[in-house]
C-alpha cells in the first residue's frame, strides 16, 4: 500500500481495507490467525499519522509506502503453527518510480526457474515467495532486462507472472490478465479491470499462453510500486524469439490507465469506487 498527499493536501491510503482483507487470505492459507480488519485499518491509520512528516508533497511524484507485516514470535523449533504472532507496519518514503518520466522497459521470459509451485504459496503474500525470485531477478538485470516473467510451473507454457507484480496485456480494446493458482492476485490489477471496464474496455481473465505475445498490442507488469511497468518487449531466451509491442513506448490504453489511477491515488480525479481512505493531516 502507499499514502499520497493529494492536490488538495490531504492525505490518501489507497485501498486500506483491501489489503486487510489481503493480509487475511494470507493468513488462512499458512495456518495464521487473522488479523480482524478493523485493527488492520486502525493500525495503517495511526502510523500514517504519526510519520505524517515524511508523506512526500504533492507533485514530486512520490510518496509514503506502507508494509504492514505479520510474524511469529513463538520460541520453538518445529514445523507447526505458531502460538504467538507480532503485527507491524513500518513506512518509508519513497521517490518516484520512473525517474525519468513514464516508460517502456525490456523483459526476458524465461523457463529455468519456477517462482512458486502448481498447489504452493505462489497466490499467498509470503516472504519466501520474493526469496525465489531473487536468483532470476538478478540473472535477469544482469542480461539487461528490468525483470523475468515467469511460465506456470506444471507445464511451462503460460503466462504467470514477474517476481512482485502481476502481468497484463492490450489486444484492440480488450484487457487480459492471467488466471492461475500459483499468482499473487494484485490489488493493483484489480484496479486496473475496474478503470478498464470503467473505460468501456472488455476484461478477459484466463490461462494466457506464451505464443500469444505476437497478437498483443501492449503488454505490462503492474503493482504497488509502480502502478504499471510498461513493456517494450518480452525476450524468451530458451527460443531466441523476440515480441515487441508498439514503438518503444507506453501504448495508449496503458498510459491512460496508469494516468486514471494516478489522478485516483493524488486526488485530481473522483474516486467513485471508493479506494482512497481521507486522512486530514
Amino acid at each position: 500500500m502507499k499514502a499520497f498527499r493529494g492536490v488538495d493536501g490531504k492525505v490518501r491510503i489507497f485501498r486500506v481495507e483491501d489489503g486487510g482483507r489481503r493480509m487475511q487470505d494470507s493468513c488462512r492459507g499458512i495456518q495464521m490467525p487473522e488479523l480482524p480488519l478493523e485493527k488492520f485499518v486502525e493500525a495503517v491509520k495511526k502510523v500514517v499519522e504519526l510519520n505524517a512528516d515524511f508523506i512526500p508533497p504533492y507533485g514530486t511524484g512520490a510518496s509514503l509506502y506502507i508494509r504492514p507485516v505479520l510474524f511469529a514470535t513463538t520460541p520453538l523449533v518445529g514445523v507447526k503453527p505458531a502460538d504467538d504472532y507480532e503485527f507491524v507496519v513500518f513506512v518509508t518514503p519513497v521517490g518516484p518510480y520512473f525517474k525519468g518520466g513514464f516508460k517502456s522497459t525490456p523483459f526476458m521470459l524465461s523457463r529455468k526457474y519456477d517462482r512458486a509451485a502448481p498447489l504452493g504459496t505462489g497466490n499467498i503474500k509470503v516472504g519466501g515467495n520474493y526469496a525465489a525470485s531473487m536468483t532470476a531477478t538478478v540473472e535477469s538485470h544482469n542480461m539487461g532486462y528490468s525483470n523475468v516473467f515467469y511460465l506456470d510451473p506444471k507445464e511451462k507454457r503460460y503466462i504467470d507472472e514477474c517476481g512482485a507484480a502481476n502481468f497484463f496485456a492490450i489486444q484492440g480494446n480488450t484487457y487480459l490478465t492471467p488466471l492461475s493458482s500459483s499468482i499473487l492476485p494484485s490489488i493493483t490489477n484489480r484496479s486496473l479491470i475496474t478503470l478498464a471496464e470503467d473505460m468501456g474496455m472488455t476484461v478477459e481473465r484466463r490461462p494466457i499462453a506464451a505464443d500469444e505475445l505476437a497478437n498483443f498490442d501492449e503488454c505490462g507488469a503492474c503493482g504497488t510500486a509502480a502502478v504499471i511497468s510498461p513493456v517494450s518487449k518480452i525476450v524468451d531466451i530458451e527460443n531466441d524469439i523476440t515480441y515487441t509491442f508498439g514503438d518503444g513506448n507506453p501504448g495508449p490504453k496503458s498510459t491512460e490507465l496508469y494516468n486514471r489511477l494516478r489522478a485516483i491515488q493524488h486526488g485530481e480525479a473522483e474516486d467513485k469506487f471508493n479506494w482512497c481512505t481521507i486522512l486530514d493531516i
